[in-house]
């Protein structure tokens, strides 16, 4: 490491809590749009998801036999949870929260070693577990009646279905809520001898779902502006995954634009610019190097776009990020920069920081 790089590090907050702290605070523009969009089940979402990362990083660092207080304090079990919370279909049940959170804690996390230890992703972990598990559950989206509507559902119903008392989707009062589909799930399972424009005029979604969705993905990115403002991520890993989404999108939208999305619907209609700017972005299981992170993000767009047009799942952001942890180790030991007085780049060198100012 040159002296030069030293200096920086140097300079850097160390501050593990208090990075997570404003972490947490740019999430909430993302989560109150979609609360006001979706309901209260967003809420009940992040609570509980936040909750049980706590007590189960509590829980196993007593099993450990490591000091508790120290560690929760870095906020980043909750930020965990908050993070796979928002993820999750407004109204998760509980159960199904608490299996992705031990997912993600206890085995994404904990059974690694704990915070910087961690290959992968935990709150993708966990989210991926439990789309590939309990497909069913995890496709049901509520349609968007809105926070105060009275077509939603009431605060009873809420924790009904919460806590596995309702059978939620299928009869009850609330039956009406739930639309079942995104417009990425929507546009995906479209008949192919029917035109984009044919299908969206036959209105195969509620009253406002795509602008509800549209919404979303703007409060997200408002919430990564202040991240990028706060230099607590760098530029590279966002720009590079949303342009690579939008550089294949655009191609096959030019292509045949009847039987696919445009950049603007993949950008704007999922997950791609809350996993541009909150999960890709994980210091610990991303990328460290200016050009590693180029590519690795980059990578995600691609895997996004391939997944979303060729495979099973519509929005496959999850999917996409933890195939890239997986090659973490081989970008970071082809891209590492070379170090000041050195004739070539240092190789098999990963420096893994919460804080990693190097590359903004």
């Amino acid at each position: 490491m040159s002296l030069m790089h030293q200096s920086q590090v140097s300079r850097q907050p160390t501050d593990t809590g208090r990075v997570m702290a404003w972490l947490l605070l740019s999430t909430l523009p993302g989560i109150a749009t979609l609360t006001w969009h979706f309901g209260l089940g967003v809420l009940s979402n992040v609570l509980l998801a936040g909750a049980f990362g706590i007590g189960l990083e509590a829980l196993v660092l007593r099993l450990r036999r490591r000091t508790v207080r120290p560690v929760l304090a870095d906020n980043s079990a909750l930020v965990t949870g908050v993070l796979l919370g928002a993820s999750l279909p407004p109204g998760t049940s509980l159960w199904l929260i608490l299996v992705g959170m031990v997912a993600a804690i206890v085995v994404a996390k904990q059974l690694y070693g704990g915070l910087g230890q961690n290959p992968f992703n935990p709150a993708m972990v966990g989210y991926a577990l439990l789309l590939i598990s309990f497909p069913a559950a995890m496709t049901q989206w509520a349609a968007p009646h809105g926070l105060l509507s009275a077509d939603g559902l009431s605060l009873g119903e809420l924790l009904a279905r919460v806590t596995g008392m309702s059978s939620g989707m299928n009869t009850g009062p609330g039956v009406d809520a739930w639309s079942g589909a995104t417009p990425l799930d929507a546009f995906k399972h479209k008949p192919d001898a029917l035109l984009a424009s044919e299908f969206w005029a036959s209105n195969p979604l509620p009253d406002g779902t795509q602008a509800a969705w549209r919404n979303v993905a703007l409060a997200w990115l408002a919430g990564g502006a202040l991240l990028l403002y706060k230099r607590l991520i760098g530029w590279q890993i966002p720009l590079s995954m949303l342009t690579a989404m939008g550089v294949l999108a655009g191609f096959s939208y030019a292509v045949d634009p009847s039987h696919h999305g445009s950049p603007a619907f993949h950008w704007l209609s999922g997950a791609a610019v809350f996993g541009a700017f909150f999960i890709a972005t994980d210091p610990v299981s991303a990328a460290t190097s200016r050009k590693g992170k180029l590519y690795y993000g980059a990578g995600i767009g691609v895997l996004v776009m391939l997944i979303r047009e060729a495979g099973a799942y519509p929005d496959a952001v999850a999917f996409a990020v933890l195939l890239m942890n997986f090659t973490v180790p081989f970008i970071d030991y082809y891209t590492q920069p070379r170090t000041q007085g050195h004739a070539r780049p240092n190789r098999g060198i990963k420096v893994t920081r919460l804080d990693d100012e190097e590359a903004s």
